[in-house]
């Protein structure tokens, strides 16, 4: 079939590669290092295979980007729909015994993020999004166990300054300064890994500006759940963020997520004047 599978069940896939991930943990394991300098794990490979597995039975016309499978050549028709993986966003951090790692799940259509699920196996918080709909739940890893959503919604600006979450280095670059001094008086949070997005979708945060380098797949699943929310993406140009740029390796030069068509003019101004 070609049909898109539903959220809730590439929600069960995420738990249960997230499940896998806490198990690699507990039983320990040896960080490596692949050919670009990036960190990899056995709990990344593995979550990836599960979900891959997972989504060939879902919907087995639809191929799936993983970060895994492309570091390995992998690489999937990205010019009409696929499935865009990261079964391990933040494995640095998650290599050294920290707590803030997601798995994304995302899908893409036509360049634009579609659907998409980020969990956070270690609290359990998980965020999905479709058109239409945007949701969010604390789920134990049990991959039966009931999932109780409840509905989310980007905006509801407080206050007057801009609320900005970044990571918590954010602040030690030139542009990240000069960006936040050109928005004006406002408040930052700090979040880990998709986790970003998900506090715009949530009205948490109005802006989350990231000005290095990252990979589609570190995007898509928190992409999709902020349009779905009422949110979007757009480049550091100001201009929509398009998926499937085979010719750059998959690579976005740096973003800004916003809640809302003023927190999007607010940053395009602000990157205008830095």
């Amino acid at each position: 079939m070609n049909a898109r599978p539903s959220l809730e069940a590439l929600a069960r896939l995420a738990i249960t590669a997230g499940a896998e991930i806490m198990a690699v943990r507990a039983a320990g394991f040896e960080a490596m290092t692949k050919g670009d300098g990036s960190i990899v794990t056995i709990a990344d490979q593995r979550a990836e295979a599960i979900i891959e597995r997972g989504l060939a039975a879902l919907a087995p016309r639809i191929p799936m980007l993983g970060e895994e499978a492309a570091a390995a050549g992998r690489i999937p028709d990205t010019s009409d729909r696929y499935f865009c993986v990261d079964p391990l966003d933040g494995t640095r951090g998650f290599a050294k015994g920290g707590d803030e790692f997601t798995v994304n799940i995302g899908l893409i259509e036509h360049g634009a993020a579609i659907m998409g699920v980020v969990l956070s196996p270690t609290d359990g918080a998980l965020y999905a999004g479709e058109p239409g709909r945007a949701l969010r739940a604390r789920v134990s890893l049990d991959a039966d166990a009931p999932i109780a959503f409840e509905p989310i919604a980007a905006g509801g600006k407080q206050g007057d300054g801009w609320r900005i979450v970044a990571s918590r280095t954010f602040g030690r670059t030139h542009e990240a300064k000069a960006f936040a001094a050109a928005l004006g008086a406002c408040s930052q949070d700090d979040a880990s890994s998709s986790i970003k997005f998900c506090r715009v979708a949530e009205g948490a945060a109005d802006l989350y500006p990231r000005f290095g380098d990252m990979n589609e797949w570190d995007s898509a699943a928190g992409h999709a759940i902020l349009n779905a929310a009422g949110g979007g993406v757009m480049r550091l140009s100001g201009t929509p963020l398009i998926y499937g740029e085979r010719t750059d390796g998959f690579l976005i030069r740096g973003l800004v997520a916003y809640a809302s068509e003023a927190a999007a003019n607010a940053a395009r101004e602000a990157l205008r004047k830095m």
